[in-house]
């Protein structure tokens, strides 16, 4: 006698994951560890690549767009200006056309081609403010035109730099750090530009009782630190000669400031890339940079994250193009294999840990 198996009864969830609209996808992003030490001190990266946009600045567009809207600023059928080096445009464009705005893009030719092509693929107009024969970008002209355009319209012109709800854009970010993570944030490292990121990040992080120590790391040549400026390639964060500093740069709650120059940070990238399939920005290279020389100076069973800002296939035809790199003196193969080696320390360093305990049982 043939008995045959009961047919499952089919089970549906009480409430579908899906939503309406992409901006409702904001968030909880994922965390990758890195790397650890055998002193258990582990570096893991939160993956601001896999919000709508490929960036974490879409958190505070739409902070942004939703106050204006609130306070009136901003009115159904509205237009929107601003300055952008492409991720800030991203996110206001996404905004934009889900809110029935147009979006108008001031951008120079040092932002990345990709985030053009994505800006105008979400329905932004760009306007392109001419860089001469420098490869620096062009940060005071094109606030100029903007605010000339925002005068003359009468649009909306949210200026990331100053205005305060562009940290307020990252007080998610805060609580998914502590929510997916069963001790607190000892490090946080970030790249920092407008400062939104970092400083909106820790100032959450610290009300919600955390204990954080925060790390701005910059391009070598920005002067948001008070370096010397010089030319550098690093997109969307540091603050070229002449720009002022915007007030979301908050450096009360930055505890310490570093600068990375263009060659480690795009080789700590390109190392991360080929260990993990993990594609991050030139920026976030930077911000890697300075936690892997770290991580074996600070205490046992520390917790870093570093905030990945965005998504690496947008530096496809830079960082990540090698004839790019080479024909602006920025290909080091010495300094990926620093970086290499330092992984490889402390992949060792595991190793030996490990043979302790078994040999001891401690």
């Amino acid at each position: 006698m043939t008995v045959q198996a009961p047919v499952a009864e089919p089970r549906y969830r009480l409430r579908e994951n899906v939503v309406r609209y992409a901006s409702d996808l904001i968030g909880a992003t994922p965390l990758l560890e890195l790397t650890r030490t055998g002193t258990g001190t582990r570096l893991l990266l939160k993956l601001e690549q896999f919000n709508p946009t490929g960036s974490a600045k879409v958190r505070m567009a739409r902070e942004m767009v939703l106050q204006a809207e609130r306070s009136g600023e901003l009115r159904p059928g509205g237009h929107i200006v601003e300055p952008t080096s492409g991720n800030t445009g991203t996110g206001l464009a996404l905004m934009a056309l889900e809110r029935g705005y147009t979006f108008t893009a001031v951008v120079d030719g040092h932002a990345a081609r990709d985030k053009l092509r994505a800006m105008k693929a979400l329905g932004a107009q760009l306007i392109a403010v001419d860089s001469g024969n420098s490869d620096e970008p062009s940060s005071v002209e094109r606030g100029r035109v903007a605010d000339e355009i925002a005068t003359r319209t009468g649009a909306y012109r949210p200026d990331q730099h100053n205005n305060p709800h562009n940290g307020a854009g990252y007080r998610d970010l805060a609580g998914e750090l502590l929510s997916d993570l069963h001790t607190d944030v000892d490090y946080l490292i970030g790249a920092v530009g407008t400062g939104g990121s970092l400083c909106g990040t820790v100032e959450e992080l610290r009300r919600l009782g955390s204990a954080v120590y925060a790390i701005g790391v910059e391009p070598v040549g920005s002067i948001i630190f008070g370096g010397k400026g010089g030319r550098y390639w690093q997109s969307g964060a540091g603050s070229p000669t002449g720009f002022p500093i915007g007030g979301n740069v908050n450096y009360d709650v930055i505890d310490e400031d570093c600068q990375v120059g263009d060659v480690d940070a795009f080789a700590t990238a390109r190392v991360v890339a080929r260990r993990t399939g993990v594609l991050v920005g030139g920026t976030a290279g930077g911000a890697i940079h300075v936690a892997l020389r770290r991580l074996v100076h600070l205490p046992a069973g520390s917790t870093v994250v570093v905030l990945v800002c965005d998504a690496g296939e947008k530096y496809l035809d830079t960082v990540y193009d090698e004839d790019w790199l080479l024909a602006r003196g920025l290909f080091d193969e010495a300094a990926q294999q620093r970086i290499t080696r330092l992984f490889g320390a402390y992949e060792e360093s595991m190793r030996l840990a490990a043979g302790d305990i078994a040999r001891t049982g401690t």
